[in-house]
């Protein structure tokens, strides 16, 4: 996919946003070297408390919301540590799982605040998938492959006429994001695409 994505013309992708299935970042590096990892914190910060007792549970995700909303990532570390001293002896799991995944959870932390809410989950593409997926849930058999692509562009089609309302901000977070690329983060030949290449892949396939 992202080879195809390559010889369609992409130059360059700034972030790519995903869920944390395995080897997806090794896949994305090898065909664009530069780009930058984002793992969704949303659905990590939702997923962590899930077998966690309901007499700890209020108190595990007050301790986890110190870590994502922090101002920064040296303090986002130090709430993930505080986080690990006051549970890992109970629930050694969850500071395992935001610990391993450190360096693809906090890239978030370096860009603005108008940035990160556009980058810090995958429910964009989630968004769109989930039309896709209950187009072709129940079809256990189709004539061809060419079938699939016609549902798929049916569901397309459909889903698109509900797509009315802008990114929240994003006159905001497109000057952001020029100023940012232009103060030397990448190469500002990019300034003018890299609005076009927010790519979010989601860990499931279709």
């Amino acid at each position: 996919m992202l080879n195809e994505i390559r010889n369609r013309g992409t130059q360059d992708i700034l972030i790519a946003c995903m869920d944390g299935l395995s080897g997806v970042p090794d896949a994305v590096r090898a065909v664009f070297p530069e780009t930058r990892i984002q793992k969704g914190i949303v659905h990590r910060a939702r997923n962590s408390p899930k077998f966690v007792s309901y007499k700890d549970l209020k108190a595990v995700c007050a301790d986890l919301k110190g870590i994502y909303p922090a101002p920064s990532e040296a303090a986002g570390r130090a709430a993930l540590e505080a986080f690990g001293e006051t549970w890992q002896a109970t629930y050694p799991l969850i500071y395992k799982s935001w610990d391993s995944n450190w360096s693809e959870l906090c890239e978030f932390f370096k860009y603005p605040e108008e940035i990160r809410r556009v980058i810090h989950t995958t429910n964009a593409i989630e968004s769109l998938n989930y039309p896709l997926r209950k187009a072709t849930r129940n079809r256990s058999a189709l004539a061809s492959g060419e079938a699939i692509y016609k549902i798929m562009y049916v569901a397309l089609r459909n889903a698109a006429k509900k797509w009315t309302m802008p990114i929240k901000d994003w006159g905001l977070f497109s000057t952001s994001l020029r100023c940012f690329l232009a103060s030397g983060f990448r190469s500002v030949e990019y300034t003018c695409h890299a609005l076009h290449h927010v790519l979010q892949i989601y860990s499931h396939s279709v």
